[in-house]
């Protein structure tokens, strides 16, 4: 039972969350499009610069959002995949196949239909990434506005698959989106990561201290020129879980319990509101048929949910996995489709894919990534409740489907 309250109380939370993403992306694009346009450029290019000694960092808002406040995100999804990995939803095989090959499928094509458009686009191809994510805050949001049209297994089906998802573009991240390695500073990092992970096994359990090296080894993750998205990753994974602290608290747990209104209600929709403001000024139909734009939207909208769909149902016919409980062939492909919903992540690793190529894509990026995203959102919603009917919440469930 505890459990299960734990599970609700973080799908409220990120259905909250994705709900304040919209509102966000909405007054962000309202800025852009507007005589706001210039306060709203002006903010992001504030230079912050922060300077310890001879090591000091210099870069515009957007960017500290970017790397800075991102990296937290990341470390709360590090605190994720560990507690599902050791003791949720990943931790047994009957419960990961099903959602795992479904967010390889849902990686995998978005991915091939993108490179299938960018073939002889030079640079373009650098995006191959983009419409390979899913964010899972705005899917959830989508899902609760459905209430109980909706079982919570579809909704955990969904939650499973974007932690992987979120997995798999970590590691496209470390290893395709950073550049100019500095040997030294990534040394220092892997030296401080391992330092961490000593601690843990000394039954180290304050938390700060974790975090205080943590941060530090942020500073030389960034000088690396390895995207810093990682540093909240490994920290995460080296915080302790299943010992408690002098309080009798899990570290880990306690630490993702704090971090999680932060993330949702904060970090995210000020990442939003920083990368979503797309100006429309000069553009027409002809813009949504360009290589970088189109891809994304027949990566996010048709791969998404074709990848997604097409895993589950050989998963399913084989045996190798059961439906959800209280799932329908519609009601999944529904939220194949809200899979499609890549935004955060989408945007995210946007900002990295062209950070050093020659051309300035964002505005293709942001327009391909809004309109792919929406029409994931919409199509979803629609799909499951016009296939679906109310349910009681507390009442018995229908059989799962093979």
């Amino acid at each position: 039972m505890a459990v299960k309250n734990a599970l609700s109380n973080f799908l409220r939370l990120e259905s909250a969350g994705g709900i304040l993403l919209v509102i966000a992306a909405a007054v962000a694009i309202l800025m852009a499009n507007t005589p706001l346009a210039s306060l709203y450029n002006s903010f992001l290019n504030v230079p912050v610069e922060v300077a310890v000694g001879q090591v000091e960092l210099r870069k515009p808002l957007l960017l500290w959002i970017n790397d800075g406040l991102m990296a937290i995100f990341f470390l709360l999804v590090g605190l994720e995949i560990k507690r599902e990995v050791l003791e949720g939803e990943l931790s047994s095989k009957d419960q990961i196949i099903l959602p795992a090959v479904a967010a390889i499928g849902g990686f995998a094509v978005p991915a091939l239909i993108y490179v299938a458009i960018n073939w002889d686009g030079g640079d373009t191809l650098n995006g191959w990434a983009i419409p390979a994510a899913t964010d899972i805050a705005f899917a959830l949001g989508v899902l609760s506005l459905l209430g109980s049209r909706v079982p919570l297994s579809i909704k955990v089906f969904v939650t499973t698959l974007a932690i992987v998802d979120d997995l798999m573009a970590i590691i496209v991240i470390a290893v395709f989106y950073s550049q100019d390695l500095n040997t030294g500073a990534l040394l220092f990092a892997f030296a401080g990561w391992m330092l961490l992970f000593f601690m843990n096994w000394m039954g180290v359990t304050r938390t700060a201290v974790y975090l205080v090296i943590g941060t530090i080894i942020w500073v030389a993750v960034v000088k690396s020129g390895v995207h810093a998205t990682l540093n909240g990753v490994m920290v995460a994974l080296a915080i302790p879980l299943k010992v408690k602290d002098e309080h009798g608290h899990s570290p880990a747990r306690h630490l993702e319990h704090t971090l999680h209104p932060w993330v949702a209600f904060v970090i995210l929709p000020l990442f939003a509101f920083a990368n979503a403001g797309v100006s429309f000024a000069g553009m027409g139909m002809k813009d949504l048929g360009q290589p970088v734009t189109l891809g994304i939207i027949a990566g996010l909208f048709v791969g998404k949910q074709i990848g997604v769909f097409l895993t589950s149902w050989i998963v399913i016919k084989l045996g190798w996995s059961r439906m959800p409980a209280g799932g329908t062939w519609p009601l999944l492909y529904g939220a194949a489709m809200l899979t499609g919903i890549g935004f955060t992540m989408s945007l995210f690793i946007g900002t990295l894919a062209f950070e050093h190529g020659e051309f300035d894509y964002s505005a293709a990026v942001r327009l391909g990534v809004l309109v792919g995203s929406l029409l994931s959102a919409v199509c979803g919603y629609l799909l499951i409740r016009l296939t679906t009917s109310t349910r009681d919440a507390d009442g018995p469930v229908p059989a799962a489907q093979t």
